[in-house]
């Protein structure tokens, strides 16, 4: 099987359940493209996403985004920190890694065909071939 031990499979197993719901992989993928964590890049003020504005173009209402982020949250992958009233989110880049480097594991190189030897075509008992 592999290395991997229990509870990076449940770490695993988390972050796949809450990414298999289409709404909360929209938003995730907003997370991961949009949004970067205070100090990576941008200024706080664009650079965050404010938690209102993750789910704002998928027609949600506050209440359901709400849970979803909470469900990503939950997952690890998403942080969120509090700016007063405004509460800030964005995608953890560890968890991403630790799910890249998962699927990378089991990811198999591309069969590149050499000299491929041609079956030989069985002979049918009327004396045709295949």
């Amino acid at each position: 099987m592999s290395n991997i031990g229990e509870d990076e499979v449940e770490r695993l197993a988390a972050a796949f359940a809450a990414l298999s719901n289409p709404q909360r992989l929209r938003m995730f993928m907003k997370l991961a493209a949009t949004c970067c964590a205070p100090g990576e890049g941008a200024p706080v003020e664009s650079g965050c996403c404010c938690a209102g504005e993750v789910g704002a173009d998928l027609d949600l209402a506050a209440s359901t985004a709400s849970h979803h982020l909470k469900e990503l949250r939950r997952a690890g992958l998403m942080h969120v920190e509090r700016r007063g009233r405004r509460v800030d989110c964005w995608a953890s880049q560890e968890t991403l890694q630790r799910l890249a480097a998962f699927l990378t594991t089991w990811s198999r190189p591309k069969r590149t065909p050499g000299r491929l030897r041609p079956r030989a075509r069985r002979a049918l008992p009327n004396g045709g071939s295949r």
